[in-house]
């Protein structure tokens, strides 16, 4: 069953003083390692590059080419897939409150009907507000 990671679950492989490094880490290679998909979606790796690169956020941030060569190892595996908007996004995202969304709702909406449309259901992330949701399994890794 196919499966995606939300930017935090990143963020915290790549701060080696984060108590849920390792774990962060291993989840990760153990879904890249497959058999199953696991889909980065646009929204989570540019989430990602913008947290991991911030000094306000992550001390030390990472340089902008350590994040994007941490993107690259990932992309790169045969179980890794990214992707996009497909036609019947925006009627999606209608349908799930996308147009009525405010704040940090509204990236978390995003990357919810991306799922959504691709039929991803699995979602790892430690923000809660996903589970609004009800098409999608949250799963906190370190709970």
């Amino acid at each position: 069953m196919s499966a995606s990671i939300d930017a935090n679950i990143l963020v915290h492989a790549s701060n080696d003083r984060d108590e849920n490094s390792v774990r962060a880490r291993e989840l990760i290679r153990r879904l890249a390692e497959g058999p199953d998909i696991l889909y980065l979606f646009w929204p989570t790796i540019l989430g990602y590059l913008r947290i991991a690169t911030n000094p306000a956020i992550l001390r030390p941030p990472l340089t902008p080419s350590e994040a994007t060569t941490n993107i690259d190892r990932l992309v790169s595996r045969p179980h890794v897939r990214t992707q996009g908007e497909g036609a019947s996004f925006w009627r999606l995202f209608r349908e799930s409150g996308g147009t009525t969304a405010r704040g940090n709702a509204v990236p978390d909406t995003h990357l919810a009907v991306l799922m959504r449309e691709n039929g991803v259901r699995i979602l790892s992330t430690r923000d809660r507000g996903f589970r609004r949701f009800d098409f999608l399994d949250v799963r906190d890794p370190f709970a």
